[in-house]
């Protein structure tokens, strides 16, 4: 099989300029300190574009993919055995990074910016519960202090798409369009990224000072370690479960072309074909890799599991917050599982995320944001290497407890 040669320019370009856009807003600020004020402006209108493409975005995706999930409802018994393996490996995962930050503890000099918390209603469990997931009118739906409401929402319209049959087939191409439109939207306003997290960081380097890149540079190298780790180690383990040592020699002998594509591109979705035909070297079933594969793609991802417990525990030191409360870890893992369905398989996709748990955390938006896309996007290789060779492992133990394939 012949190894498509990756343009590294062309793949990389847009971290490239993101990664530029921040070196020269950092020795902006650092040049011209409290004085880089005059551009935060910039900034902010970056972060307002998001804003407002946020709420269409996250309906569209969630609803769209529920209801292309037409074509499995006669594979039951494999559609369960996937979604249990996706959430075992995503919540496997996520416990290993949360372990990696309590064996080197990155919450203990690391306040960026020290601005108060947004105060969330007192009450029962729960009527914050009810408040957290559901809101009283429509409009509110509309607004991004609602996000687990929608999400909920968008599920139930996705299903709801499915049940409709026939009838619903024009709805379903409209969440479809509706997808691909706010992916190519999207697209658009990261364009202005260079720009505006530029600018950010600018202010943020000037008003803070230079302590900002030891902020990034530890929580990085924790980041990395731990997706190394989990690389080698959590996918050889999957896959002796997947079918003993001819597994292990099978996986790590055709996971190359789909690792070099993810790296190459940062996105799951353009790797699924690699994914597709390194599935097929190994003689997993047809059926079984078709479903899987562009499932998992959108679906499941160990990296950005991973990046997700990384992001919390910065913004929780960020502000002073506790992380080792045993509800804010089960919250943050819930939370991990929502992020590897909603973030999709785009470049830069997983600020859905992010909103997500900054909304659901009570943590100011704007201050908060920026911080966890910078991290999403110094994280990106390695977090998208991992969820596409996750999507090839999980091919496998799912083929061997569907299917009792054997190598």
């Amino acid at each position: 099989m012949e190894i498509k040669k990756i343009d590294f320019l062309k793949s990389y370009s847009s971290i490239l300029l993101l990664l530029g856009g921040i070196l020269l807003g950092s020795i902006l600020g650092l040049v011209f300190k409290e004085k880089v004020e005059v551009i935060k402006p910039l900034g902010d209108i970056f972060l307002n574009l998001l804003f407002t493409a946020i709420i269409p975005l996250i309906f569209f995706t969630i609803a769209s993919s529920i209801a292309s999930l037409e074509r499995t409802e006669k594979l039951g018994k494999l559609f369960v055995i996937m979604v249990l393996v996706f959430l075992s490996t995503i919540l496997i995962s996520a416990i290993v990074m949360i372990l990696a930050v309590y064996l080197f503890p990155i919450h203990q000099n690391i306040i960026v910016s020290k601005v108060p918390i947004e105060n969330i209603q007192s009450g029962s469990i729960g009527e914050q519960i009810a408040q957290l997931v559901t809101v009283n009118d429509f409009f509110e739906l509309l607004s991004r202090k609602s996000m687990l409401a929608l999400i909920i929402f968008s599920f139930l319209i996705g299903f709801a798409s499915l049940q409709s049959g026939e009838k619903g087939s024009a709805f379903r191409s409209f969440l479809d369009s509706g997808n691909e439109v706010m992916k190519q939207l999207l697209n658009l306003i990261m364009k202005l990224a260079p720009i505006g997290l530029g600018a950010y960081f600018a202010y943020q380097v000037g008003v803070f000072g230079p302590q900002l890149f030891g902020v990034y540079a530890k929580p990085l190298g924790v980041y990395y370690a731990a997706c190394i780790f989990y690389f080698f180690v959590f996918f050889s383990l999957y896959a002796l479960v997947a079918g003993g040592k001819r597994a292990f020699v099978v996986f790590w002998s055709n996971n190359i072309t789909p690792a070099l594509t993810a790296v190459g591109t940062c996105s799951s979705i353009a790797t699924i074909p690699a994914n597709l035909e390194a599935a097929e070297k190994m003689n997993i079933p047809k059926h079984v890799r078709n479903l899987v594969i562009p499932l998992g793609a959108p679906l499941h991802k160990d990296g950005s599991s991973m990046s997700s417990i990384l992001k919390i525990t910065v913004l929780f030191a960020m502000f002073g917050k506790d992380f080792t409360a045993p509800s804010t870890l089960l919250l943050a893992l819930g939370i991990t599982v929502i992020v590897s369905i909603v973030e999709g398989g785009i470049p830069n996709g997983g600020y859905i995320g992010e909103v997500l748990a900054i909304t659901v955390y009570g943590l100011p938006m704007e201050q908060a944001l920026p911080v966890a896309m910078i991290l999403g996007t110094l994280v990106d290789p390695i977090a998208t290497l991992l969820n596409v060779n996750g999507d090839l492992i999980c091919s496998m133990v799912v083929s061997r407890f569907s299917e009792k394939t054997k190598w």
